[in-house]
């Protein structure tokens, strides 16, 4: 792991105004450092502000107060050294799958001729060698997320920001993915930074976890995961890996609950 600190956040304030006019504060004072290199998993009940997070460390949103610098830069809109993966795949259904993977690519002005060798590298990577001439409608859900990730991974970006990319999967596909995932961060050490609902999952993938109070968002416990990695889908069944599961639900319970009477 490297120690040198790729993102800095200080003091990070949002908020928004619904439709009835109200303004709701959604993150409250964020302050929040990540090495390069790091993996970085934000649980929290819906509505604590984890995708508004996310977003604007992408700079897809502007910071109402404070600041977020990245790479010594302050983030004031989105970068190439940048890429995102979203829930929902959010592929062109009319480009194959290697030309989905070399878009971002493409707009940075890499011709095809030079890109193709490194998507189809990428698509060995995911585990997706020879469907490159495919189109996304002829891929599973589980497969279609692979070429997301490889079209995010295409721009070789520093920082990869991942908003619940696994959550659409059915729990067989998911596991998977997880595994794949942390094959991949183990060669290029990306920094990441990964939101989930799923605790089991934010346990197995990251080196810590960011624990989001809600109304308004603030980091209620930043926890170190010890486990040695390479890790195990197996251990998710020790009462090691169960405890610390079971203390992050702790934090986020009252949350949660809250957020389910409220939605009746």
């Amino acid at each position: 792991m490297n120690d040198i600190t790729a993102l800095d956040i200080q003091g990070l304030g949002k908020s928004f105004t619904g439709r009835d006019g109200v303004v709701r504060r959604v993150l409250d004072n964020i302050d929040l450092t990540v090495p390069r290199g790091q993996f970085v998993c934000i649980v929290g009940a819906s509505g604590s502000g984890k995708t508004t997070l996310i977003r604007a460390i992408g700079g897809l949103i502007a910071a109402e107060h404070g600041h977020i610098v990245f790479n010594g830069k302050v983030v004031t809109g989105p970068g190439k050294d940048r890429s995102f993966v979203f829930q929902n795949d959010s592929l062109f259904p009319w480009r194959t799958v290697i030309d989905n993977v070399l878009f971002g690519l493409q707009v940075q002005g890499v011709s095809r001729k030079h890109s193709l060798p490194a998507g189809e590298d990428l698509l060995r990577r995911v585990g997706l060698r020879g469907y490159g001439g495919h189109f996304p409608a002829e891929l599973s859900g589980g497969m279609r997320q692979r070429v997301n990730l490889a079209r995010a991974l295409a721009v070789d970006p520093d920082l990869l920001l991942m908003d619940e990319p696994f959550s659409a999967l059915d729990a067989q596909t998911r596991e998977i993915m997880q595994r794949e995932l942390l094959d991949i961060w183990s060669q290029q050490k990306k920094t990441v930074v990964f939101i989930t609902h799923q605790i089991d999952e934010a346990v197995y993938l990251a080196d810590r976890v960011l624990v989001l109070s809600s109304h308004p968002g603030r980091i209620a416990a930043d926890i170190d995961i010890p486990f040695p990695r390479p890790r195990l889908l197996k251990q998710k069944r020790s009462p090691e890996f169960v405890a610390y599961v079971d203390r992050i639900w702790n934090l986020i319970e009252k949350d949660v609950m809250a957020t389910a009477a409220g939605s009746h």
